[in-house]
């Protein structure tokens, strides 16, 4: 095969090297150094001081499941109780769709107008196949989420009861530390076990509509009977006559139920969250709520028995999580479930058996 460049006519010719490629990655990039994890004082003195950046930090570490970080969080949390109990905790819950956010961004505004510092835990739902959040409930607050004085911190709801993050009353505390003297609980929707959210705050507000043929869906004896306050949004244009129908079903049917432990009577009141009409009336049924409490007793009492509540909670979380994270009760269940699959053992003995060895092993001492 000839190779012309090999001709005698082009021996004066000499082949430069190319330009030199710039690198792959840009040598002006610096990389991020790995942050730190903060000391507990550290945290601590940050939240003490109002300091929004660590207590978004702080909150993050309650909410790691790393025992690392776990270990610092449970040591903030504590050095954070003596400051905290100064706030108002309300639950904010309702049907999806019935307006929570944007509710929540007009009474938030209400409250702050006079003064004060309001944080807002908004519990995102997972979805139950991706376990993934959207986390966007601060694009629907979007007044709030530009005053100085909000707090918004949205949490996966990552299957807990309720809707309610696990962590929550963790974080109202590390909030009130940081001296946020009002709370806002947002939750995802109206379900029985809406007791989790109820368990956490002082006064529980229940968002209703009216005009979508689902009133009596909406009137439950559980979640009517946790409601120290029934609200009814969009009270506004043509839907006024048809959300004052509900208000008086839902005063009649409040009247089928015993008087709470607190000795107050639920309020039943409309409003329209868009058009913020009614928004002062319903701040004002709170403010008397909270008057009637305290004066009674019973706003101590109850914060009293939510501490117990959230005592017996923590034991049995911990005693899943031992159990579930055992190695040798893992492989047990794994062979059990088999079994059961089979069809060669029922599901109540699996698990009496898979009891059994746990609770054996604890008498052991492993």
């Amino acid at each position: 095969m000839e190779h012309p460049e090999n001709d005698e006519k082009y021996l004066g010719l000499t082949v430069n090297e190319g330009v030199a490629q710039p690198p792959i990655v840009n040598p002006y990039l610096k990389r991020k150094r790995r942050k730190t994890l903060l000391s507990a004082g550290e945290y601590v003195e940050g939240i003490l001081k109002g300091n929004v950046s660590i207590l978004s930090q702080a909150v993050t570490l309650v909410e790691s499941q790393n025992p690392e970080h776990q270990s610092v969080a449970q040591e903030v949390i504590e050095k954070c109780l003596p400051y905290s109990g100064n706030s108002r905790r309300i639950g904010i819950t309702g049907v999806p769709g019935a307006g929570k956010s944007t509710s929540i961004d007009v009474f938030g505004l209400h409250v702050l107008k006079d003064g004060g510092k309001l944080a807002v835990l908004a519990i995102d739902p997972s979805s139950e196949r991706s376990k993934g959040s959207i986390l966007g409930d601060k694009t629907r607050m979007e007044k709030l989420t530009l005053h100085p004085n909000a707090f918004i911190r949205p949490s996966p709801s990552a299957g807990s009861l309720g809707g309610v993050a696990r962590k929550t009353r963790e974080s109202i505390i590390l909030c009130e530390a940081a001296g946020y003297d009002n709370i806002f609980v947002e939750t995802v929707g109206v379900g029985q076990s809406e007791t989790a959210a109820h368990s956490m705050v002082d006064f529980f507000l229940l968002i209703q509509l009216a005009g979508t043929g689902d009133e009596l869906q909406g009137i439950k004896r559980g979640i009517m009977e946790m409601a120290d306050g029934i609200v009814i949004n969009k009270a506004d244009g043509d839907n006024i006559e048809r959300a004052k129908l509900a208000q008086t079903q839902f005063r009649n049917a409040l009247h089928l139920f015993p008087l709470p432990p607190s000795g107050w009577t639920p309020e039943v009141l409309t409003y329209s969250g868009y058009f913020e009409l009614g928004i002062p009336e319903v701040w004002e049924m709170i403010d008397r709520y909270f008057e009637f409490v305290k004066a009674n007793g019973y706003f101590a009492q109850k914060r009293r028995e939510q501490d117990k509540y959230w005592m017996i909670e923590t034991i049995n979380d911990r005693l899943k999580s031992n159990f579930y994270n055992d190695p040798e009760i893992e492989d047990l269940l794994i062979s059990k479930e088999n079994l059961v699959l089979s069809n060669k053992l029922s599901s109540f003995i699996a698990a009496q058996d898979v009891l059994n060895r746990y609770f054996e092993k604890l008498r052991q001492g492993k």
